[in-house]
């Protein structure tokens, strides 16, 4: 039993192998380095295109952009300067600008160029304005005509301001009754008197309520002015659009109470004048020369029909009437 107990002992015992220890590789950091650097020259590589401008294609993008807004585009190549064909007549206004914000001096050729191009634009809009005003004041005169003719004369008076021509039309006792809304017999003559010029302009027609500063009765048919004023705007537009057949689309409505009055209340008329309803021919000019039509207005000839009270401010009905808006 000892003797075999022994040999499979000997047996089972196998020799130990030798491990050698695993050798460290001390150059791994050539694999980082190398990585490092490719990804830098990817980064310079990228930024190069990008600095790299195609002119061809610079070009034809610009313009497509001076198509659309009419003004330069520039970009730098080398030192200088690229600048796109425009037919723009305000380019020497706009270099001028960009050279003020980069901060160049102006040469005195670019001076005068700008100065040129400013008193182009500035006689093209006293020009669009001077055309805007005498359309406006041939309307005036036909609406005035139309008035006469229907004998209404007094009916209205006339201004032309920055928003075109403006027809007031007194409320009392022309269009309304005191505090109400209903149109009366009077004032549809007088709208249909005005309706066929008015009718046959392609203007934009805006209808505006306005009552004086005395306040509606209290407990009565309506809360303040604002509501008074703003349904006398949109009777007069309903007879001008369903009886007068003037489109739809043309025609808006606003009642301002009595937030804008003709007179101060310190006017005697006041209370007759301030409360009336303005038809007004919204000019097509541009905002440009719709500022400057009070000026041209200002300094209408002297033949010029110019603006002035209506008579019915002085009759003994409108005056029995002042206590109401």
């Amino acid at each position: 039993m000892s003797k075999n107990a022994g040999g499979s002992a000997g047996r089972g015992r196998r020799p130990r192998k030798h491990v050698e220890e695993e050798h460290e590789n001390h150059e791994r950091w050539l694999v980082s380095y190398a990585d490092m650097v490719t990804l830098l020259m990817c980064l310079f590589i990228v930024l190069f295109a990008m600095s790299q401008v195609d002119q061809e294609k610079f070009t034809d993008f610009s313009q497509g952009l001076q198509e659309g807004f009419g003004a330069p585009v520039t970009i730098l190549d080398a030192g200088a300067a690229i600048e796109g064909e425009t037919e723009s007549p305000l380019a020497p206004v706009q270099v001028a600008r960009e050279a003020a914000i980069d901060g160049v001096e102006q040469t005195e050729e670019e001076e005068e160029a700008a100065e040129a191009a400013a008193a182009q634009q500035a006689r093209r809009t006293a020009a669009e304005a001077r055309g805007a005003y005498d359309e406006l004041a041939a309307v005036r005169e036909a609406l005035e005509s139309a008035l006469a003719a229907a004998g209404q004369s007094g009916a209205a008076r006339f201004d032309i301001d920055e928003r075109g021509l403006v027809v007031h039309v007194v409320s009392d006792p022309v269009l309304f009754a005191p505090e109400s809304a209903a149109l009366q017999r009077q004032g549809a003559t007088v709208l249909d008197a005005l309706a066929p010029t008015l009718a046959a302009l392609p203007n934009q027609l805006r209808v505006e309520g306005h009552a004086n500063s005395i306040p509606v009765t209290r407990g009565g048919a309506w809360p303040s002015n604002w509501e008074l004023s703003a349904v006398r705007a949109t009777t007069v537009l309903r007879h001008l659009a369903e009886r007068d057949g003037i489109a739809e689309e043309r025609l808006s409505a606003a009642g301002y109470g009595s937030t804008r009055p003709l007179v101060p209340d310190s006017d005697p008329a006041y209370a007759t004048v301030n409360r009336r309803v303005d038809v007004i021919v919204l000019s097509a000019a541009s905002a440009e020369a719709n500022e400057l039509l009070p000026g041209l207005a200002a300094v209408a000839p002297a033949d010029t029909p110019t603006t002035a009270p209506a008579p019915v401010a002085a009759t003994p009905a409108a005056t029995s009437e002042e206590s109401h808006p």
